[in-house]
Parts: structure tokens; C-alpha cells; sequence
């Protein structure tokens, strides 16, 4: 269930139009980015269901922990970008902190979808110019869905295992709170050009 709701809003993401702030990013670059965005939620969301399965709720949390980065790292090698989840509430500060750019593409979307733009159309494409090079930088919403309440709802409406889990793996876990609907963080794609 999660797997597909997380692949349904990126694939129905994927035939609107990006809207930029600087130089235009390509239509193929955006494509690509956005293709490795929804590869990351496939391979994430088919690993995650599996853990649910056999191991419950707390069995996610390992999968968030350990394997989440490892295919967010495998992905990136093998494509030559950065490909990261973000959030202003981090779970991992070490993995999950945005950089300036992130951050204000973050609260840009908070207020996109305060405006009533539907979540699932929420994403945003631009060329950047840093002391490093020219990138095209390109982010997606990711919605809390009612899945995502059992380890991001209200701290004491989860199950004490899992808070428990959390606790181990995170202990300056701040991605708690969360209601369904709301934007729970991005997937972040950082393709030099």
C-alpha cells in the first residue's frame, strides 16, 4: 500500500509541467531526475512493505535506518548524482538535513500545498549555478500517508515498540508529529550538468 501510493504520486507528478526560478532545466534532465526520484520510492516502498510484513512497524524502522541510504547511495553511483530524502523535521540530522537551497524549496512547498495544490503535483526543477558547477536540482513532495503515521504520528500514538526502535536508531529524532496530508520531507536529485 505504501509502495503504491508513493509511486502513484510520483507518476501522477510526472506529466505536469516544473515550474523554475532560474536558468530553465531540460525537459530530459527533469525527466531523469524525476525517473530517480521514483526509483528511489520503488526500491524504498517494496522494502519497507516487506519489513511491515514479516516484522511489524519496528521492522521499518531498520529499513529507514540502514537500507534507505544504501539504495540512495547505489542509486547515486550508479547515475553520477545525489540523491537524498530531506526533511525540515529530521529523523537522521547526519543524512536528512537539507542544504539552504533544500530548505527554502521546503517551505516553498509547505506553502504550495497551504494554497490547496494538490501534494501529489508538488515538485520543483531549477539549473543552479554553485562554486562547484552548474546543477539541476530538483525536488519532490513526499505526503504522510496513514502508513507513515505508525513511526511519524503523534509521539504517543505509536506503538511503544516502535518508539522504542526509533529511540535506538534516532535518538535526535524530530519527525514525529505529522498529520496525514501533510509534506513530510522530499526526495532530493542533484545532477551535475
Amino acid at each position: 500500500m505504501l509502495k503504491a501510493c508513493l509511486v502513484c504520486a510520483l507518476l501522477t507528478a510526472a506529466a505536469l509541467p516544473v515550474a523554475t526560478t532560474a536558468a530553465e532545466p531540460a525537459a530530459a534532465g527533469v525527466d531523469a531526475a524525476r525517473g530517480l526520484a521514483h526509483g528511489l520510492v520503488e526500491q524504498l516502498g517494496a522494502r519497507l512493505q516487506a519489513a511491515i510484513e514479516t516484522g511489524g512497524p519496528s521492522g521499518a524502522v531498520g529499513v529507514c535506518a540502514h537500507e534507505a541510504p544504501a539504495i540512495a547511495g547505489e542509486l547515486s553511483r550508479r547515475n553520477g548524482t545525489k540523491i537524498t530524502r530531506v526533511s525540515l523535521k529530521t529523523r537522521n540530522p547526519l543524512l536528512g538535513t537539507p542544504d539552504a537551497w533544500e530548505q527554502a524549496v521546503l517551505v516553498a512547498f509547505e506553502e504550495r500545498l497551504a494554497r490547496g495544490e494538490p501534494i501529489a503535483w508538488i515538485e520543483f526543477a531549477e539549473v543552479v549555478r554553485e562554486p562547484a558547477g552548474e546543477y539541476l536540482r530538483y525536488m519532490k513532495a513526499l505526503p504522510v500517508q496513514a502508513l507513515c503515521l505508525g513511526c511519524h504520528g503523534a509521539p504517543e500514538s505509536i506503538d511503544p515498540k516502535v518508539r522504542a526502535r526509533l529511540q535506538q536508531d534516532y535518538p535526535a529524532d524530530r519527525a514525529t508529529g505529522y498529520r496525514l496530508g501533510q509534506i513530510r520531507g522530499a526526495i532530493s536529485v542533484k545532477q551535475p550538468r
